[in-house]
C-alpha cells in the first residue's frame, strides 16, 4: 500500500505525491431520493477513448451500484471511482459531528457504521430514520422545521468544502435537507454503501491508495465541469454538442449518442474524462489543508487544492 504515494517531494502534512497509475475511470452521480430506482442516479465509465454511459434496466438503484462497486473491489480492477456525494459530516469546526450528544462518532467509519444501523429498517438504502432521530434531527435543515442546531447562513462545513467556498464555488452543508442543492440526503445513503463495503474497496483518504485495485473519491461534478471550460452558471449541459465541446477540453473524443440528456448522464461522463487528466496530478491527492485528522473524520473531495 501507498500513502497517498511512495515517491515525491514531501507536502504539508507530511505525506508523499502518488505516483499510482490508472488505466480506467469511473464517475457516479449519485442521490438521496428515497424510492427504489432514483433518477439522478448516473453511472459512466472510461477505458480508452470517450467515456460511455453504463445503462441497466429498469435503472439504477443504490443497491445495485453497491453490487457494482463490490464486483470491481473481487475483480481489482485498476480503475479510479468517483463518487458525487460527501462520505462525512462536518466534524473539525467543531470537533465532533454532533456536538453536545454523548454518542456522536469520532470517525467517518464509525459514523458510516452508525448511519447504516439507525436507518437499517428504511428501504433502498435511504436514510430516513437518521434525520428523524430525535437528537440528530436538531442538526439538520429540513422541510419546515430547520434543527435549533443547524447553525446560521448555509449552514457546517467540512474544511474541503469551505476550500470550495474560497475558489469560488458554491459548496452546500451537509447538514442542508432543503431545496434542488441539497447533499445531505445523497451524503447520508452514500455513508450506507460506504459502510456496506465493509473495507473491500479502498476510499481516498480514508484510506491508503493501494499500488494495484479500485480506488474510490470523492468527486464534485461542477470541478469537473469548470475544468472542461463551462462557464459559470451553466455547468449543466443538456445536448449532444455541449457535452462534446466539453469533452474536447478534456482531450476526450466525442461521445457515444445516449437516450437522453439529462444533468446526471453527462455530468457523470464529463467527471469520468476529467478523472483521466486529475488522476495524474499528483497535487490533487497532495491537498493544503488535508490533514491526518481531516482525513480520518472529513475525507476530502477529489480536485479540490
Amino acid at each position: 500500500m501507498v500513502g497517498p504515494g511512495d515517491a515525491g517531494p514531501a507536502s504539508r502534512t507530511g505525506r508523499t505525491a502518488l505516483t499510482r497509475r490508472f488505466t480506467r475511470f469511473a464517475a457516479i452521480d449519485w442521490s438521496g431520493q428515497a424510492v427504489a430506482r432514483p433518477k439522478g442516479l448516473a453511472v459512466a465509465e472510461l477505458v480508452d477513448g470517450a467515456p460511455t454511459l453504463v445503462e441497466r434496466e429498469g435503472g439504477w438503484s443504490r443497491g445495485a451500484i453497491l453490487e457494482r462497486l463490490a464486483a470491481l473491489a473481487d475483480e481489482g480492477a485498476d480503475m479510479l471511482i468517483g463518487l458525487d456525494l460527501s462520505p462525512a459530516l462536518p466534524f473539525v469546526d467543531r470537533g465532533s459531528y454532533f456536538p453536545g450528544w454523548d454518542a456522536s462518532p469520532g470517525d467517518a467509519r464509525t459514523l458510516w457504521a452508525m448511519v447504516d444501523a439507525m436507518a437499517t429498517d428504511d428501504p433502498h438504502l435511504a436514510a430516513t430514520s437518521v434525520v428523524a432521530h430525535d437528537e440528530l434531527s436538531r442538526h439538520f435543515r429540513r422541510h419546515r422545521a430547520c434543527g435549533d442546531l443547524f447553525g446560521a447562513g448555509r449552514g457546517r462545513l467540512r474544511v474541503c468544502e469551505e476550500r470550495q467556498l474560497a475558489a469560488g464555488l458554491s459548496p452546500t452543508s451537509c447538514f442542508n435537507l432543503v431545496g434542488a442543492a441539497q447533499v445531505g440526503k445523497s451524503s447520508l445513503t452514500g455513508m450506507r454503501v460506504l459502510h456496506r463495503l465493509g473495507g473491500r474497496l479502498p476510499i481516498w483518504p480514508f484510506d491508503p491508495v493501494p499500488e494495484r485495485g479500485p480506488v474510490l473519491v470523492e468527486i464534485y461534478t461542477t470541478i469537473a465541469a469548470r475544468a472542461a471550460g463551462v462557464r459559470r452558471g451553466l455547468s449543466k449541459l443538456r445536448d449532444a454538442a455541449s457535452l462534446d465541446a466539453a469533452l474536447a477540453v478534456l482531450g476526450s473524443p466525442p461521445h457515444v449518442a445516449i437516450k437522453r440528456y439529462d444533468d446526471h448522464a453527462t455530468d457523470a461522463l464529463v467527471s469520468a474524462a476529467w478523472l483521466r487528466g486529475a488522476a495524474a496530478d499528483a497535487g490533487l491527492w497532495q491537498p493544503e489543508g488535508l490533514t491526518s485528522e481531516v482525513a480520518r473524520t472529513e475525507g476530502w473531495t477529489f480536485g479540490v487544492q
